[in-house]
């Protein structure tokens, strides 16, 4: 295959997005040259754009955290994946372009019967819900799990992973219309925040209990909110901060409570890392992916060149599941 030297990328310029040409990118040893079909569009790229969340050393300053499309080159010390195979990647950025490098550990098949668009909303969100939710908060079967922000792409990924491995779920979102496709993705309970108090709708649905974890995107006052939702011993992982990095909290209840505060980034993580969370997904998630059991959820797709439409559309959180960019 012919690879220019020259690619489409998308150019951050003044807390806006203009299309133009870039080198084309040349793999490390480590990495392989993916072709790029589709990349999904996630809040950080929204973060990154308005300057408030640079890449990490190294990283490629082009937005874009996860793609998806076929190898076009490869590594010296790659030896498990080889010029033509399809995959879907997590990269540290550069995924809104032509061409993406990734790490070759962090490169999975796309899973049976997916295209590249549904693939593309993959890695971003699986990876960070399996590591958070099972690897950090530790859900097991039975326990129930509250998600805020159901309808995103993190939380129809957490939905449906939650109930794949026998959890229950409870999810706020924020129109009628996005509670009811938490449902239709298996949510047990839907809590319209817009509408309902969370904290005593939660206590509400577990019977004054509360719950095992919650995996939380939106920070700011809703974090003393939380701690009055968990059950004794629960977890409460913070991934996002919509409303904001401060909250005034009560602390009694964390030492009564026996709760645990937890939270993470993902992208500055090393390879090695991220690679142990894909061996994981590739063992226990792709036979359901493959099988239909669980699925990648598109509210739409978007040109390249329409990345800032793209963007606008997110920040207007009108969208339900991933937004992606097809190349």
């Amino acid at each position: 295959m012919m690879i220019p030297e020259f690619m489409q990328a998308i150019e951050i310029e003044a807390d806006t997005l203009q299309l133009t040409a870039r080198l084309t990118p040349k793999p490390a040893s480590h990495q392989v040259l993916i072709k790029v079909v589709a990349a999904g569009v996630n809040r950080p790229d929204i973060s990154q754009r308005k300057g408030l969340y640079p890449p990490p050393a190294g990283a490629s300053d082009i937005l874009g955290l996860e793609v998806a499309g076929t190898i076009v080159l490869v590594g010296d010390a790659v030896s498990h994946l080889k010029v033509g195979d399809t995959v879907c990647a997590l990269v540290t950025g550069g995924g809104y372009a032509g061409y993406c490098l990734a790490s070759a550990l962090l490169c999975l098949p796309i899973p049976k019967g997916l295209s590249f668009v549904e693939a593309a909303a993959i890695p971003e969100t699986f990876f960070t819900v399996w590591s958070n939710v099972f690897d950090r908060a530790h859900l097991a079967a039975k326990e129930t799990l509250l998600v805020h922000g159901g309808s995103s792409g993190i939380g129809v990924a957490a939905i449906q992973l939650a109930k794949a491995f026998h959890a229950k779920v409870i999810v706020t979102a924020g129109s009628e219309e996005k509670c009811q496709t938490c449902l239709e993705l298996g949510a047990d309970t839907v809590i319209n925040y817009k509408q309902q108090d969370f904290v005593i709708a939660v206590h509400k649905a577990t019977r004054n209990k509360g719950v095992n974890v919650i995996l939380d995107i939106i920070g700011g006052d809703y974090f003393s909110r939380n701690l009055k939702c968990l059950d004794y011993d629960g977890r409460l992982v913070q991934i996002a901060l919509q409303n904001g990095i401060k909250s005034e909290i009560n602390l009694l209840p964390i030492m009564v409570k026996r709760l645990i505060i937890t939270g993470s980034t993902l992208r500055a993580r090393d390879d090695a890392f991220k690679a142990d969370i894909a061996n994981k997904l590739h063992k226990n998630v792709w036979p359901l992916l493959a099988s239909g059991k669980i699925k990648p959820i598109i509210d739409s797709t978007f040109t390249l060149d329409e990345a800032k439409l793209a963007h606008e559309y997110m920040e207007s959180s009108q969208h339900i599941g991933k937004i992606i960019l097809e190349v």
